[in-house]
């Protein structure tokens, strides 16, 4: 393993990898794990990827885990790269492309940072772990403590999509239901861990959900030959995706796998829930509350993010910026990437498609552009938006 220690994304101070960690003991903020890549670099290589397994422990060096502990796994990561011709075709775009995360594990892009995170938890002595969640980090969870006997604790909005809840209970989560936001299950975990023993895995709140995110980067790199694309669009709710592939990106170039060019990030959030965006168009540093939070698309109901101040540095160091749309042009919009590309794409997949269409016609994205669209998570968990 090539893990050296934890680092603060604030102010820069370090702590110890090998004890539980949840934010910085100084300034409450996220930590980052730093790698060893010159070590790192010595046997990972772009060359050796094609005899490694299809997953995201493909890249083993670069995570956290010791190398003598098998990480706890569901098949994750190693998701399609498809191509979006008939759709990019329709707007204009010749090169438009899908990475399409509903294949993963529980269905969603989630399984990876918690195949990651809980895998550490574990070898790190966890026995119960609990996070909040409007859906799909609750399965994941569920899913990765069942797979090596730890206890989930899961806390989430009432309203969350009901097959998310079924789901959860199924795989032996506790799960309650709190009237309100996500930010609200989160306080609750805050008032109730310690005196009830559990390890906080909420997003960005432990420094190694990041660490599986950004295999999304590395994935991408590699199934690109190398070549970042020149645009990506995000669906951002606590946006631990978008700046674990920075991160990535970073990564790769200090193992001279890659340039210095990185693609221009686009966050894509909705008009309901929308404080990246708004702090975007404000030209601030970090984000705040949103209030009144309400979106069909429930991994983007987030009204405040804890990692606020690394996505809008992004956005801004990429030269991209941050997109809020309707919930009705999302709901629209799924039919039709469904009816040209034949995937049932979350509401947070098509956000982004919807603001594609938008930043296309407003000239911030050329029609020869190489462009890469996530797709979060599969519709089918989100049945209840669609019926009519």
């Amino acid at each position: 393993m090539f893990l050296k220690h934890l680092e603060c994304t604030s102010c820069g101070l370090h702590h110890e990898w090998s004890r539980l960690q949840n934010l910085c003991t100084s300034c409450q903020k996220p930590l980052f794990a730093v790698v060893d890549l010159v070590e790192a670099g010595r046997t990972l290589t772009r060359e050796a990827l094609p005899t490694r397994q299809k997953s995201l422990w493909r890249y083993r060096e670069v995570l956290p885990l010791p190398a003598d502990v098998e990480p706890v796994s569901l098949g994750e990561g190693g998701t399609p790269l498809l191509r979006a011709a008939r759709f990019g075709d329709e707007i204009g775009l010749r090169n438009l492309w899908i990475k399409d995360e509903s294949q993963n594990p529980t269905q969603s892009f989630k399984a990876r940072g918690m195949a990651v995170a809980v895998s550490m938890a574990k070898h790190l002595g966890a026995t119960k772990l609990a996070v909040p969640s409007a859906g799909n980090a609750g399965g994941a969870l569920a899913a990765y403590a069942a797979r090596t006997g730890l206890e989930a604790h899961i806390f989430m909005p009432r309203d969350t999509p009901h097959a998310n809840i079924i789901e959860c209970r199924e795989i032996g989560a506790h799960v309650t239901l709190i009237d309100g936001l996500i930010t609200d299950c989160g306080a609750e975990i805050a008032r109730r861990k310690t005196t009830e023993g559990w390890f906080d895995v909420s997003t960005l709140r432990e420094p190694y959900r990041v660490e599986g995110k950004k295999t999304l980067g590395y994935e991408l790199a590699e199934q690109f030959d190398w070549q970042l694309p020149d645009v990506i669009l995000y669906p951002t709710g606590g946006g631990t995706g978008l700046i674990g592939m920075w991160k990535a990106f970073d990564e790769m170039e200090a193992l001279g796998w890659i340039g210095k060019k990185r693609p221009r990030m686009f966050s894509v959030q909705a008009t309901g829930c929308a404080p990246i965006v708004r702090a975007f168009e404000k030209g601030d540093s970090t984000a705040a509350e949103f209030p009144d939070a309400h979106t069909c698309a429930s991994g983007l109901r987030v009204p405040k993010a804890i990692g606020d101040f690394l996505i809008l540095n992004i956005l801004c160091q990429s030269n991209g910026g941050a997109v809020a749309v309707e919930d009705e042009e999302m709901i629209r919009i799924t039919r039709e990437v469904g009816s040209k590309e034949g995937l049932f794409v979350s509401p947070e997949g098509a956000a982004c498609f919807a603001a594609l269409k938008s930043l296309y016609r407003a000239g911030k994205i050329a029609s020869g552009e190489r462009v890469v669209i996530f797709n979060t998570g599969s519709g089918i968990k989100y049945v209840n938006c669609y019926e009519r």
